[in-house]
């Protein structure tokens, strides 16, 4: 599983001409589900977003969580993060599961955070989907369950 984690001011994602999910400071996370994922991926990752401190403190430095500072997460399903680019200009997507099990583990990621304690906003899986922020430093972090192993 492959997370792309921005660190916002506010973000919003919406289908159509409506808006279905929007927080103020927080962290927009991007989930990706690759074809050999399991739930121990999305557990380790929801872990990994709910300690990971990348929030500013009094000083500037990051130094806090989501859960030190009670901030949002915007989670939003996104196949893309797993494109195999190595061979010519059309990305390749063998790598990324099939919809119903990428389906289950986005929403098993999403349950795992909210039993952590936090509050989660949420994409609509296999929409599509305008997605607005406003990016906070920036911080961009990638993450990946495979390379926690």
């Amino acid at each position: 599983m492959r997370l792309v984690v921005q660190r916002v001011n506010s973000s919003s994602v919406s289908v159509g001409d409506k808006k279905i999910g929007e927080i103020g400071p927080g962290l927009l996370v991007l989930v990706g589900v690759g074809i050999d994922d399991e739930e121990k991926d999305a557990e380790i990752l929801a872990q990994k977003v709910t300690k990971m401190r990348i929030l500013s403190d009094e000083e500037g430095k990051m130094n806090l969580s989501l859960m030190d500072k009670k901030q949002k997460v915007l989670a939003i399903s996104q196949f893309t993060l797993l494109a195999d680019t190595r061979k010519g200009n059309r990305p390749s997507f063998i790598e990324a599961a099939k919809p119903e099990k990428a389906k289950r583990l986005y929403l098993h990621f999403i349950k795992c955070l909210k039993n952590n304690g936090l509050e989660v906003e949420e994409g609509e899986f296999g929409e599509y989907m305008k997605i607005n922020s406003s990016l906070d430093g920036p911080v961009t972090i990638i993450l990946d369950s495979r390379k926690n192993e």
